[in-house]
């Protein structure tokens, strides 16, 4: 499980730029966490729907990969039920059923105050492949 969260923490580049950490990750799981700046916010002074989607997203990724075989998304939706303005966010991924070729997962994103954010609901086609390349260090 090591390898794959240091994998996720290293190689997502576009979650890097956005600012975004991976806080923990298990079997079936993950929980990330973005910490808001001006960069994230929108013109309403609230936070972009697609950073929110963005930290749902990179928690769905490593969740569905935790398993060590690559994951691909094919479908996802998320809700936004509140304002983000300040703080920190933080998005808990949990998988909710996996069979051969597909499975499916919640990802709930909350504020410092433990208030839904957001819900968003992902699924991914299982390849057969490793998600660690078999050259990585």
């Amino acid at each position: 499980m090591q390898k794959i969260k240091d994998f996720f923490s290293i190689e997502d580049k576009f979650a890097r730029h956005a600012g975004i950490e991976l806080v923990d990750a298990g079997p079936g799981w993950a929980k990330t966490r973005m910490k808001i700046e001006p960069f994230h916010l929108n013109g309403a002074k609230t936070v972009h729907g697609g950073a929110i989607f963005t930290l749902a997203d990179f928690a769905f990724a490593v969740a569905s990969n935790s398993h060590g075989t690559m994951a691909m998304g094919i479908n996802t939706s998320v809700s936004f039920v509140k304002a983000a303005l300040k703080g920190s966010l933080y998005a808990d991924a949990q998988e909710q059923s996996k069979g051969p070729k597909l499975a499916s997962y919640s990802v709930m994103v909350t504020d410092d105050d433990g208030d839904v954010v957001a819900i968003f609901q992902g699924m991914v086609y299982r390849k057969k492949e490793s998600i660690i390349p078999a050259d990585y260090r």
